[in-house]
């Protein structure tokens, strides 16, 4: 299999037709009729006609796989699915709104070839259809990221990239719950190298990233790449400290000095400044500890309901007529639990 096309999919009914086609001609345009290649659709638990959208390109079309979860997990658990079912030498991610153009897959299969690159990424110039405070608060975070973070990760760019199966190996490895691919990708190093093009409008619906969606992944993001947040609490605690034992000087002085003034004011706006850091420090504490309990369960991080047009999944008769696969088969398994089987 020389390429696969991975597309999570939520709610993109009607934007399947015509983001199947537009890749279909490319991959027999770049790749030729006769190449083995497919389109991997991940269908994350949409609420419309995405499902019966698939079945449709699966029987009219031998390339198409659709897998199918069993609900909604979310953008990254959807794409993550994709990336390990894929069977291609080389993986394009991409999403099936079509604001990311699939005809940069020729420039993608050449730099890579020329530039003997792991990852072709693409990097936006401009970003049709958004709106200026989307387009604003996006740069904002991605030059924040680069503060608080130890890897490179490129700005303004998305999870639109060509991968090596090498590469793609590596981040399949990767067993973390909460997933910021962009980054995790970056983590791995390797060679990767730019393509810069214009971002589109969604060729059709609304996205299913609202401004509390990317509240999420900008926190999923900083927490998994930096413990900075950390260490600004530990700091927020020894400057509140200090200032605390400064109080504590001026209030015993002026007892001693008989200079107390009963009042309240005071005493009000210092136990709201101490308690208000205290509490701001346990809420980062807490989210890193929530995110270490729920890593500490070991959970699948996805479940499979139906994988259709999967030929190399017919013989165990489950993708083939669409039944569900166990939870074995739907996360590849960490190191630790590898060499646990080999032991037994």
């Amino acid at each position: 299999m020389i390429l696969s096309v991975v597309a999570p999919c939520f709610n993109e009914a009607a934007n399947l037709p015509e983001f199947h086609r537009r890749v279909a001609a490319i991959c027999e345009s770049v790749l030729g009729r006769t190449a083995e290649w497919e389109i991997v659709l991940v269908n994350d638990g949409s609420r419309d006609q995405t499902l019966e959208v698939m079945r449709r390109l699966v029987q009219n079309d031998t390339h198409v796989r659709a897998i199918s979860l069993s609900r909604n997990y979310g953008h990254q658990i959807a794409l993550t699915a994709g990336l390990q079912h894929c069977r291609g030498e080389r993986i394009l991610i991409i999403d099936a709104d079509l604001q990311d153009p699939p005809e940069l897959l020729a420039d993608m299969m050449r730099v890579m070839d020329e530039l003997d690159a792991d990852v072709v990424y693409g990097q936006r110039r401009s970003r049709a259809g958004e709106t200026r405070f989307k387009t604003f608060s996006a740069k904002a975070f991605y030059r924040l990221l680069q503060r608080l973070i130890e890897i490179q990760i490129p700005a303004d760019t998305g999870d639109f990239r060509l991968m090596s199966r090498r590469a793609v190996d590596v981040l399949n490895r990767m067993p973390e719950q909460h997933r910021f691919i962009r980054g995790m990708v970056s983590w791995i190093g390797l060679r990767q190298v730019p393509v810069q093009y214009d971002r589109h409008a969604r060729y059709a619906g609304a996205t299913g990233y609202p401004l509390l969606k990317m509240l999420h992944f900008a926190i999923d993001a900083i927490t998994s790449f930096s413990v900075l947040p950390l260490r600004l609490a530990s700091f927020a605690g020894v400057i509140t400290g200090t200032l605390g034992l400064f109080a504590l000087a001026y209030t015993v002085g002026s007892w001693l000095l008989g200079a107390t003034v009963v009042g309240w004011t005071s005493m009000a706006t210092l136990i709201l400044i101490i308690g208000g850091a205290q509490l701001l420090m346990l809420g980062v504490f807490g989210e890193y500890l929530g995110r270490l309990y729920l890593e500490a369960k070991r959970r699948p991080l996805f479940v499979v309901d139906a994988v259709l047009g999967a030929r190399d999944d017919a013989a165990t008769g489950r993708a083939a007529a669409g039944k569900p696969r166990s939870e074995a088969q739907c996360i590849a398994p960490s190191p630790a639990a590898a060499a646990h089987e080999e032991i037994k």
